[in-house]
This record gives C-alpha cells, sequence and structure tokens, in this order.
C-alpha cells in the first residue's frame, strides 16, 4: 500500500487518541488502515458530485442547479437499494473471511450480485420513461423540470451499475481490503470528473452531459470489481484478497434470505434520507429560488464533510464483523466503541476546514460571486459545519450494528430524526417568521436525535445475541 499525507493524517489522529487513551493503539491502526481508503473515495465521489453542480452552474447558471438538484434524490434512489442490499454482503463477507469460509463467502457475492439487479432494474426503467413526471413533482419551474428531466434519463442507464459497484465495494472492504475499493471507485470518480469537463465544456452536452459522464464512469468500476473478484487480481491494481467464480449458483434461498433480512433496514434507512431530500427540496422552495440553489450548494458541501462516515462506518462493520465470525464478543465490542471516538474527532476536523473556508469553497459552484445564494449559502455551510460532528457517532455504530444484523434501530432512529424533526423545522422556516433558521436547526436533528438512538441500541449489548443467527457455519458449529 502506498504512504500517503491522508493515511499518515488519520493515523495522527488515532495515535492522539490512543495516548490520549481513549482508544486502543492497534485498534486504531487497524481501523485507520481500513477506513482511510474509504474516505478517500468518498470525498473524491463526494467531490464529483459537487463538480457536477459545480460545472453546470458555471456554464448554465442557478436554475440548472436547481433542475440537477430536484433529480437528485431519484438518482439516490439506486444507492438506497444498493447500498442497503450491500450491507447484507459486508456483513456476510466479513463474518465468512475470518472464518474461512469461502464457499460461504462466494455465495453471499453471488447472491447480493442478483438481488441488487433485480431490484434496481425497474428503478431505471421509471427513471427512463418517466422523467418529466417525477421532476414535476417537486417544482413547477418549467425551465428546472427541463433541465432535471434531461438529466433523469439519462441517468437512468447508470442505476443498476451503481448499485453493483457498491457491491463490489462492501464484498473487498468485508475482506479487510479497502485499499483495492479506494484504488477503483475514487478512480471512477477522476474519470468522471474527466469526461464531465469534456462533455460539459467541450461538446457542449450541459446537463446531459454531466449525467453521461456519472453512467460510463459507473460501468467501468463495474468491469473493473468483475474482472478483479473473478480472475483474483487486475492488471495495474494487484490481486484481490478474494476469488469468486462467475459460474456457481446466484439463488441460494438462506443466503439471499441473510441479505434481505440484514439489507431491508438498511435499504429503509438509506431511503429515509431520499424520500426526505422531496420535501425538503419543496419547502425550501417555498423560502426562494435562491435559497435552494444554496441548500443543493450545502447539501455537496454537506458530503464531503460526512466523508469520515464512509470509511468509519465501514471499518466497523468489518472490523467488528470479523471479530464475531471469530467469536470474539468482547473485542467485537471494543471496537464499537473506539471506533465512535475517532469517528467524531476526524469529523470535527474536517468540519472545522469547512468551516474556515467557507465562502471560498461556495463561490466554486455560481457564475457570479456576487449572487444572491451566496450569502445564504455560507450560512447553511456554518450551521451543516457544526451539526455534522454528531454524524460521527450516528455513521459508525450504523457500521458496527450492521456488522451484527441488528440494522432496524438505525433505520428508526433515521426515520425520526428527518421526518420527526428535521422536515417539520424546514416547513416552520417556510411558513413562518422563523425563516432560513428553520433549515440551519433541521441540520442538527437529523443527526443528534440518530446518534443518542443508535448509541443507546449499541450500548445496550442485544446486538450480541441478534449476530449469532448469521454467522457461518464453521463458527457456528465450535
Amino acid at each position: 500500500m502506498v504512504p500517503n499525507p491522508f493515511s499518515r493524517l488519520l493515523r495522527e489522529i488515532g495515535l492522539a487518541l490512543a495516548r490520549l487513551g481513549l482508544i486502543s493503539e492497534e485498534r486504531a491502526r487497524r481501523t485507520s488502515e481500513l477506513a482511510w481508503p474509504r474516505i478517500v473515495t468518498g470525498v473524491a465521489r463526494m467531490s464529483k458530485s459537487a463538480a457536477d453542480v459545480a460545472m453546470v452552474g458555471v456554464v448554465l447558471g442557478g436554475t440548472a442547479i436547481a433542475g440537477v438538484g430536484y433529480a437528485g434524490p431519484f438518482w439516490g434512489a439506486a444507492f438506497s437499494l444498493g447500498g442497503g442490499l450491500a450491507a447484507g454482503t459486508i456483513a456476510l463477507v466479513s463474518q465468512r473471511f475470518s472464518a474461512e469460509a469461502y464457499d460461504e463467502l462466494g455465495q453471499a457475492i453471488r447472491s447480493s450480485t442478483l438481488l441488487v439487479f433485480a431490484t434496481t432494474l425497474p428503478v431505471a426503467a421509471l427513471f427512463y420513461l418517466f422523467p418529466v413526471e417525477l421532476i414535476d413533482l417537486l417544482t413547477d419551474d418549467p425551465v428546472a423540470v427541463a433541465y432535471g428531466a434531461d438529466y433523469l434519463r439519462v441517468l437512468a442507464f447508470g442505476v443498476p451499475f451503481a448499485g453493483l459497484n457498491l457491491v463490489g465495494s462492501r464484498a473487498l472492504i468485508g475482506a479487510d481490503d479497502a485499499w483495492t475499493a479506494m484504488v477503483l471507485r475514487a478512480g471512477g470518480a477522476v474519470v468522471n470528473v474527466g469526461l464531465n469537463a469534456v462533455f460539459i465544456f467541450a461538446l457542449g452536452w450541459g446537463v446531459e452531459g454531466a449525467a453521461l459522464g456519472t453512467v460510463v464512469s459507473n460501468v467501468v468500476i463495474v468491469a473493473a470489481f468483475v474482472v478483479g473478484i473473478t480472475r483474483g487480481r487486475l492488471p495495474l491494481v494487484g490481486a484481490f484478497p478474494v476469488t469468486v467464480s462467475p459460474f456457481g449458483g446466484y439463488w441460494d434461498r438462506e443466503t439471499c434470505r441473510d441479505v434481505v433480512t440484514i439489507g431491508l433496514p438498511v435499504v429503509g434507512r438509506n431511503s429515509v434520507w431520499t424520500g426526505a431530500r422531496f420535501p425538503l427540496l419543496a419547502f425550501v422552495g417555498l423560502i426562494s429560488s435562491e435559497a435552494v440553489a444554496a441548500y443543493v450548494v450545502t447539501r455537496r458541501i454537506w458530503g464531503i464533510m460526512n466523508a469520515p462516515g464512509w470509511g468509519f462506518g465501514l471499518a466497523a462493520s468489518s472490523l467488528v464483523g470479523q471479530e464475531l465470525g471469530k467469536g470474539d464478543e468482547s473485542t467485537a465490542e471494543a471496537y464499537g466503541r473506539e471506533i465512535v471516538v475517532f469517528s467524531v474527532a476526524t469529523y470535527a476536523l474536517f468540519a472545522a476546514l469547512v468551516a474556515v473556508f467557507a465562502r471560498d469553497i461556495v463561490v466554486l459552484f455560481v457564475e457570479d460571486p456576487a449572487s444572491a445564494s451566496v450569502p445564504i449559502a455560507v450560512g447553511m455551510v456554518y450551521a451543516a459545519a457544526l451539526a455534522i460532528i454528531p454524524q460521527g457517532v450516528t455513521a459508525a455504530v450504523a457500521g458496527a450494528l450492521d456488522a451484527t444484523g441488528d440494522t432496524r434501530w438505525p433505520f428508526y432512529s433515521r426515520v425520526f430524526g428527518m421526518f420527526g424533526l428535521a422536515i417539520p423545522l424546514v416547513y416552520l422556516g417556510a411558513t413562518t417568521s422563523l425563516g432560513i433558521f428553520g433549515v440551519y436547526l433541521a441540520f442538527f436533528a437529523e443527526t443528534v436525535a440518530p446518534a443518542v438512538i443508535n448509541y443507546y441500541r449499541f450500548a445496550t449489548g442485544k446486538w450480541k445475541a441478534i449476530s449469532r443467527g448469521y454467522r457461518p457455519e464453521a463458527a457456528a458449529d465450535d
């Protein structure tokens, strides 16, 4: 693995926490090794998403930004399905990898592939056939509808591939290899940005060019995962930790049931945000059109600040799952608690950096720095930078619980945070004198409530009994 400044930074944060006696040095080292590649992937992919908006905004203006923003929740459905079912993949793969139950591991990957493809294909068809009708649900601005529909129609072709590349990524991380997953997915994000520059600026394809870049990059990533996992290595990348035959059975009733049982609440959890974006965008639109553009920009920046959650959540899933695969519940619990501390410290650092450069970041998204949306976005970014810190607890604990199969409580907590608190606060902001402060408060509502609820659930220890029902046969027979 090639050393890099980001891995060293994360390692230093872990060692500093270890010197303070907050976490074990050995567990800090293992966590940072698994987390940093995933965080880099998250930063790369969220930066890619931000670049989409920035390129479109520079060429076509704020209405095009709004159109792409209105299409965002629909594209998020692909990740809700793929990422949710892939939570079942990482739980099963991590436990079977540590127990050396490789036949069951291969079956878990093939069954996950089948399930993700089968569930995302109808979604792709819906986006392709009815893009105007879908975007029209969120806004009555005909120009924004046209931009959003053009973007969504092209994105439809990438929906199954977006889900499948999540399965490949989670399978490798579950097998203790976050590096290869990072190289492929972060590399795909770089390819995406390059394609977008060509399609948007050189060829003048606008929002459709931005969407096409996303589709092509996802196809390339899936092809790389397929070649690497089936052959055991990939040119220029190297060896993969597991080799899975593509000719084995895909439908296995028990494995598919486990993937769905673990993954379905995670699909629900992911879908909470996807579903919440519809009323959130609609209510922010009641404040002003400038507020919508500012909110879309802030959410792209939020995605970059939220990148540590990708790393620590999946590191928790892998490391907790591996310890459970060996039957060591006490070490699994220690990993879960200490990764939370590590995660929160890293989130705080990310948030502080964004807050310092808030205005400089915001103006990258607009054609005119004097635009009325700029000060609105800067204020939102300040609020988001503080509100994102509790997400360090939410993401890490959710990842740990995913590894155990106890995935319902993170789903419940997110429903409560978003639909019980955040959306009503934005609505109050749109319809009362609370105004934009309702949006600020909503940022805190969606992170603080799930953090408290998820950590409470982990502290009860009930996940230990639940995990025993999903452990590999090799471990269960000991």
